[in-house]
């Protein structure tokens, strides 16, 4: 696996290492040991998976709060989505900065998102997949976003969103 820090600190961008023959490929998604080796201790307790049937919907930017904030690993299994994590740790060089990545089956990328980022992403495929590896349970009292159009993160969205949730929609700018 390579390990790629991003401009955001903890946020890493992650390439499996494919080992192929005329099967096809094998690649490893995670490796507590490689994880560990690179700074990062993670274990996953819940996997999830979005199913998002047309092109322009868009998720986010959500996070759970304390004290059962989540880290994430995110990839795309199936389409193609314009994936966003966004810092909101107050403390952070990177507070209020949006990091940005296409991912797809072909690139076979990964995000690893920690706790304090808020995370959301764009379908620019129909029929599009996303799954996630996360370290804590879902707890629906403490789900939390932030606008994704909030002019503080500066994100460039390659589309106008089609398909929005009202909750998505009505998340507060950060203030």
């Amino acid at each position: 696996m390579i390990f790629t820090p991003t401009p955001l600190p903890g946020v890493f961008r992650i390439e499996p290492e494919r080992q192929g023959d005329e099967r096809g490929f094998f690649a490893r998604t995670f490796c507590r040991r490689e994880f560990q080796t690179h700074g990062i201790a993670f274990e996953p307790v819940q996997c999830s998976t979005s199913f998002n049937a047309r092109r322009g919907t868009l998720r986010g930017l959500h996070y759970q709060a304390e004290p059962h904030a989540e880290t994430k690993i995110v990839r795309c299994t199936r389409g193609r989505i314009f994936d966003t994590v966004v810092d909101l740790r107050a403390d952070s060089p990177s507070f209020r900065k949006a990091f940005t990545e296409i991912l797809t089956p072909d690139n076979g990328v990964l995000l690893f998102v920690p706790e304090g980022c808020a995370h959301g992403f764009l379908t620019l495929a129909d029929e599009s997949e996303v799954e996630y590896m996360i370290s804590e349970s879902y707890r629906p009292e403490l789900a939390r976003g932030v606008r994704w159009d909030d002019p503080v993160f500066a994100i460039a969205w390659p589309e106008t969103p089609i398909v929005i949730s009202d909750r998505d929609r009505n998340w507060p700018d950060l203030k």
